[in-house]
């Protein structure tokens, strides 16, 4: 069975040094350092990390002129799109454009006068970069809060589109939007509400979702709704703690829906009574050993044959589980029989085997599999 192709909202595109969004493009995966950007290393180390895990744009906070200094010598040692992430003073962004970012993020909760608004946009002009207005529940303008009695969808919008008509008045229209909330049903209405108004591209994500696999349901439920509907050009997951972890959680979000993937996308059983291996101890083990996997596979670990056989049909490595022992599969095909001890090094062999001729065939990372 062909499932329907996700029809994509008709967004107009939006460069950010040389990563483009909207349109047709694939849906960018971006994250935000958790260092302190006045010190380099530290922040070029972490940044370094995310683009091995696949980050394709990255934001750094700029809490003052001394880190707004120091982007120039951070963008000189990375590989991908930086973004600073401006809040309150005006004079960080114009900063940050002296210094060669590649986007600049404005909040129109507290950036408020258009004059000063109005010379960061005519320094981005110059400097052919786009600008974020990046609307966010948590610092909505004080006078929208009153009108909407709250962060309500209309408030959020609101908030966005009086950013944009500043914008639009000087003829800017290299614009990215996001309206985060924490609340998952805030940030889906919001989004679906600027979508009937405007055709500039989405940045997704459920702002400040928080630690651990609540965080993950409320990102993947919020980001995962939008998409589906064909809303969104480029996602961010917002985790507390490492943000390579935010890089991942996103490949998870976009292959579960097909739209594209990085790495080995996992299905496994849950462990009922007809399970005849260790089989919690072979998907951890195989998911650890094989993590840092660039290509996209999908692979099936499966504890019995009531649904093992069918699984690995649509996957390209496939395991079935019997008592005390499993057959892999390769497309589908069993390829060996081993013992549970010998499980997960032979796996292991196989994807490896199989990532290697992908990326002989220069199969592109992040494309739909099987």
């Amino acid at each position: 069975m062909r499932l329907r192709e996700i029809p994509r909202r008709k967004a107009r595109v939006v460069d950010v040094g040389g990563v483009k969004i909207g349109g047709e493009h694939p849906i960018a995966v971006q994250s935000m350092t958790c260092t302190d950007t006045r010190d380099v290393e530290a922040t070029v180390a972490q940044i370094r990390e995310l683009e091995e895990a696949g980050c394709e744009i990255v934001r750094v906070a700029v809490l003052n002129m001394d880190a707004a200094r120091n982007l120039r010598a951070i963008k000189e040692r990375i590989s991908i799109p930086l973004v600073a992430d401006i809040h309150f003073d005006h004079r960080l962004a114009l900063e940050a454009i002296r210094q060669g970012v590649d986007k600049v993020r404005l909040n129109p909760g507290n950036i408020t006068k258009p004059e000063k608004i109005k010379e960061v946009v005519r320094a981005a002009q110059d400097a052919g970069i786009p600008i974020r207005v990046g609307v966010n529940s948590g610092s909505l303008p004080k006078d929208l809060l009153v009108k909407h009695e709250g962060a309500t969808p209309e408030a959020m919008v609101e908030a966005g589109l009086r950013e944009i008509e500043i914008l639009e008045s000087l003829n800017f229209e290299d614009i990215v939007i996001s309206l985060k909330s924490t609340d998952v049903r805030v940030m889906i209405e919001s989004y679906r509400r600027m979508a009937e108004h405007v055709e500039y591209p989405f940045h997704l994500g459920v702002t400040e979702a928080g630690l651990g696999d609540a965080a993950i349901a409320k990102s993947a439920l919020g980001i995962g709704t939008l998409l589906e509907e064909g809303i969104g050009d480029t996602v961010r997951v917002s985790l507390t703690g490492d943000p390579v972890r935010e890089v991942r959680v996103a490949y998870d979000i976009l292959g579960a829906l097909g739209l594209r993937w990085r790495g080995v996308q996992f299905s496994a059983c849950p462990t009922c009574g007809r399970i005849g291996i260790s089989l919690e101890k072979i998907v951890k083990e195989a998911q650890e050993r094989l993590k840092d996997v660039e290509a996209p596979l999908k692979v099936s670990l499966i504890g019995c044959v009531v649904n093992g056989i069918g699984e690995a049909a649509h996957s390209h490595i496939g395991l079935v589980g019997y008592r005390g022992e499993g057959v892999l599969y390769r497309d589908g095909k069993p390829v060996k029989r081993v013992p549970e001890a010998r499980i997960v090094d032979e796996l292991v062999q196989l994807v490896r085997e199989y990532e290697a001729e992908l990326l002989r065939q220069k199969a592109p990372v992040g494309s739909a599999g099987r």
